[in-house]
């Protein structure tokens, strides 16, 4: 479904990313690992077009998409789940959630039911402001608006960061929920190694913008995964 051939980014004098390759398939969850500051943000801004590449490409259901703007790839399908949320404090969480119709037809612009199934909390806090929710409950919210677009391809960007263990695990079962569907595929950045062992299909491991190490779940072993991430 996704294919990333031999990209790299730079933000003026600086490479951020250098000569990554990557693929993400329907059903399965490829995981991006490794420490601060090594080019995985970078990767998942580079797949939903908010910064241009220096060279490479990105094909997504057989189509290059590489000179897409956001919100045509949004159209195609492509929801980023950010680091730090970025929901709107002000907004109340329906109004957040509503936020994701924009890349819909008028016809599907309604909040689907596996959103609340999934994060029954936000379905007791829909007249409450974002900005009133706990870091955790941002985060439940943050990826039901993404699931608002009915991705195809959703990227998360560090999803546990600053979580508490019970929302930790609500938001893993909701990936593996997701996973189970077969119609989505997910590239999931992570630090959080025993989350990304438990969900992950295959693994990449960056350092310096590039990708240095790969597996998939039938080679997986967590403790080189973790050697090569200190490296």
């Amino acid at each position: 479904m996704l294919n990333v051939d031999n990209i790299t980014l730079s933000y003026g004098a600086a490479q951020a990313l250098r000569g990554v390759s990557l693929t993400a398939e329907a059903g399965k969850v490829t995981c991006v690992l490794g420490r601060n500051g090594v080019g995985k943000t970078s990767l998942l801004r580079a797949l939903a077009g908010q910064h241009p590449l220096r060279s490479g490409a990105i094909a997504f259901e057989g189509a290059d998409i590489s000179g897409l703007k956001p919100h045509q790839r949004a159209r195609r399908g492509i929801a980023l789940v950010p680091q730090g949320r970025e929901i709107f404090p002000l907004l109340t969480v329906e109004e957040n959630l509503r936020t994701g119709f924009a890349p819909l037809k008028r016809n599907d612009r309604s909040i689907p039911d596996e959103v609340f199934a999934l994060f029954p909390v936000l379905g007791t806090m829909l007249g409450r402001r974002g900005g009133d929710l706990s870091g955790g409950q941002q985060q439940q919210l943050a990826i039901g608006r993404a699931l608002v677009m009915r991705p195809k391809l959703l990227l998360l960007d560090e999803p546990t960061e600053g979580i508490q263990p019970s929302i930790i695990k609500d938001i893993g079962r909701a990936i593996s929920y997701l996973r189970s569907l077969g119609s989505i595929a997910i590239v999931l950045v992570e630090q959080y190694l025993d989350f990304a062992c438990e969900l992950g299909d295959s693994f990449a491991v960056m350092d310096r913008g590039a990708v240095k190490f790969t597996c998939d779940r039938a080679t997986l072993d967590p403790a080189e995964i973790g050697r090569q991430m200190a490296l």
